[in-house]
């Protein structure tokens, strides 16, 4: 079962999730622990702008940061991302039910009548 969470921590994780420099930072974070200044040669910015999108991450709990020694590393968290997707789910079967009422509804209703035209 997933863990309920705020509004607020709902907030920040599609906000965090919304950047595309965060979304890739994350890509790679799952795929190998990586050291923030391995993140910040991969991209066209300062240290400082990544290691804001970085904080970001870090604030949604998307991702985890360890020291080892003088090098922090960054590694994504799948629970968390496994909490975003159960969350963006539960949105789309709200939705799909929705859809499927309303089709079932126009579905139901009798066909107009068709128009007639005068000579």
């Amino acid at each position: 079962m997933v863990e309920q969470q705020s509004d607020a921590d709902i907030d920040r994780v599609f906000h965090a999730l919304a950047d595309a420099t965060r979304r890739d930072i994350v890509r790679r974070t799952l795929v190998s622990e990586q050291s923030v200044t391995q993140l910040a040669s991969a991209y066209a910015m300062s240290f400082a702008a990544v290691s804001k999108h970085i904080a970001v991450l870090a604030e949604a709990r998307l991702i985890t940061k360890r020291a080892k020694g003088r090098v922090r590393l960054v590694r994504a968290d799948p629970d968390a991302l496994e909490r975003a997707q159960w969350l963006l789910r539960s949105y789309e079967e709200l939705w799909r039910g929705r859809i499927d009422r309303l089709d079932a509804v126009l579905s139901a209703e009798p066909d107009a009548p068709a128009s007639t035209s005068q000579n």
